[in-house]
C-alpha cells in the first residue's frame, strides 16, 4: 500500500471523480464516497477526542476503535468486499456492557455537555449517526454487508455510554435538560 500512497496529489480527480480500492472511478458526491467521508470524519474527531485526559483502557480500546473505523473505510472503498466482522461488532457489545454496569440508570435526557472529553465524545456520536445513516442510504442503493451498519450503530450507542463515563472520570456528571427552563426564560 505504500507506493500507491507514494503521490497524494495525484489531479485525478479534478474532474469530480474519485477512485475506489478496486479501480473503478466514482462521483464525489456519490452515496459510497459519502459514507466513506463521514467515518473518515469519524475517525479524526476519535483522534481529537484521544488529546482528552481518560483511563488508559478506554483509551486502548479507542485506538482499537479507530483501527475498526479504518477497516470499515477500506470495505466501503472496495464494493463487494468485507473487513468488518460479526466478532467486531460483538466486541462494542462488550464494550457497552462494561461501561453502562457502573452508570446510574437515565431518568432524564441529558445534554452533549460536560466536560471537554464527553463533549467530544458527543461530537464523535453525532458524526458516527451521520456515518449510520450514509451507510443505509448505500446499503438501499447497493448491496453492502450488514457488519458496516451493525458496528456504526453500536458505537453510537457506545459513544453516548463513554459521554457518561468521561463526565464521571473528570469529576462530574450528566448535565440533565431541564424541561422547564427554556419556559422560564
Amino acid at each position: 500500500m505504500g507506493n500507491r500512497l507514494s503521490k497524494i496529489a495525484t489531479r485525478t480527480g479534478d474532474q469530480g471523480t474519485t477512485g475506489l480500492g478496486d479501480g473503478s472511478r466514482i462521483d464525489k458526491d456519490g452515496l459510497r464516497v459519502h459514507a466513506m467521508g463521514d467515518v473518515d470524519e469519524l475517525n479524526s474527531h476519535i483522534g481529537l477526542l484521544l488529546c482528552e485526559d481518560m483511563p488508559a483502557a478506554l483509551r486502548e480500546e479507542l485506538i482499537s476503535i479507530q483501527h475498526d473505523l479504518f477497516d470499515l473505510g477500506g470495505e466501503l472503498c472496495i464494493p463487494g468486499y468485507q473487513m468488518i466482522t460479526e466478532a467486531q461488532v460483538l466486541r462494542l457489545d462488550a464494550l457497552l456492557e462494561k461501561y453502562n454496569a457502573d452508570l446510574p440508570p437515565l431518568k432524564d435526557f441529558i445534554l452533549p455537555a460536560g466536560s471537554r472529553a464527553a463533549s467530544q465524545a458527543h461530537v464523535c456520536r453525532t458524526v458516527c449517526r451521520r456515518a449510520e445513516r450514509a451507510i443505509v442510504s448505500l446499503g438501499k442503493a447497493e448491496k453492502i454487508f450488514e457488519h458496516p451498519r451493525q458496528y456504526v450503530n453500536r458505537l453510537s450507542d457506545l459513544l453516548f455510554v463513554l459521554s457518561r463515563v468521561l463526565n464521571r472520570f473528570a469529576g462530574g456528571s450528566d448535565v440533565l435538560w431541564e424541561k422547564e427552563r427554556s419556559r422560564d426564560i
